[in-house]
């Protein structure tokens, strides 16, 4: 997304301009400006950002909720919560394993299951596996609302028995991301990132689509990277708490997919735009859970959708 400047005679206009791949074509989509180059365009790059999420995924965002709840409204209780039970293995083995975890599938399934803990695995690995299960199903149904206080509750819940020393903290030090050219935040611009993350936060839960905010807020948090260890883990937890919460199918990001997933991520970092990182999101996602999808439709850039669902800064 860029703005550009096209001369016609003597004068200069001014054009926000987005282009992007839709069914093999390439869409571009603009908005005019004006004369003069506006100093501040991230509120216009957040409508235009919209409009495009608007045309592309929406009518099969909502197609798949509709699936899923009335899936949900002919099961019975027992079923349903097997059906959670099921997905919490699945995905604390993926989210685990992304960060480094040796237990294969079948051993998180017969330990969180069955009680079974495998033989020649790191005891953190197996304590971890434990407590992510535990805190992830604790905070979709318990925790009241998403805040500092509740990531930082679940954090500490994660980390209390193997890493006990940054459990729940607020790193106070710099740290690296291993293969990644980003740079998280320094120490010092911690505190006000999260409060502009906590104040951003209060808006966009009432005024984004909760796809797109249980996408944004996983970027979000992983980009301020606040813990010193555990934030991805952190930041996934987060972004199924936003979509059960909100009555939406939730999503595993899934440890085979893990080399498109920091790609994504570190493109938005370093570019310091949402984009990449939410079309990559917003994919997976109708992968996931979109297994009867009605053909992307066009909408109008116009629409009043269009605007309801721009990404709020």
């Amino acid at each position: 997304m860029e703005v550009q400047a096209r001369r016609r005679g003597q004068r200069t206009y001014y054009y926000l301009v987005h282009s992007y791949r839709q069914n093999g074509n390439v869409r571009k989509i603009e908005r005019y400006l004006g004369a003069t180059k506006p100093q501040e365009v991230e509120s216009l790059k957040a409508e235009l950002r919209g409009e495009v999420f608007s045309e592309q995924f929406e009518p099969a965002l909502a197609h798949s909720r509709k699936i899923y709840r009335a899936n949900l409204a002919k099961m019975p209780r027992t079923i349903r919560e097997k059906e959670l039970e099921t997905f919490s293995t699945q995905f604390t083995y993926d989210s685990n394993r992304i960060e480094g975890s040796s237990l294969t599938l079948r051993e998180t399934a017969l330990l969180l299951n069955d009680g079974v803990t495998p033989s020649n695995r790191p005891l953190s690995d197996v304590q971890e596996a434990v407590a992510h299960q535990r805190v992830f199903l604790d905070a979709i149904r318990r925790t009241p609302e998403l805040s500092l206080e509740s990531l930082r509750g679940w954090h500490g819940e994660l980390f209390r028995t193997t890493k006990p020393w940054l459990a729940g903290k607020i790193r106070n030090y710099n740290v690296k991301i291993a293969g990644s050219r980003f740079e998280p935040p320094t120490p010092i611009e911690l505190d006000s990132l999260l409060q502009e993350f906590v104040a951003w936060l209060k808006v966009a839960w009432k005024n984004l689509h909760p796809v797109l905010l249980a996408g944004l807020v996983h970027l979000k948090l992983v980009t301020i990277h606040p813990f010193g260890d555990g934030n991805g883990r952190v930041a996934r937890i987060a972004m199924n708490y936003v979509l059960y919460r909100k009555r939406y199918p939730m999503i595993d990001i899934r440890y085979t997919r893990r080399a498109s997933y920091y790609r994504a991520l570190e493109r938005s970092q370093l570019r310091k735009d949402d984009t990449a990182f939410v079309r990559w999101f917003l994919r997976r996602y109708l992968e996931q859970n979109g297994r009867t999808v009605p053909k992307l439709r066009r909408s109008s850039r116009d629409s009043p959708v269009a605007h309801k669902l721009s990404w709020v800064h």
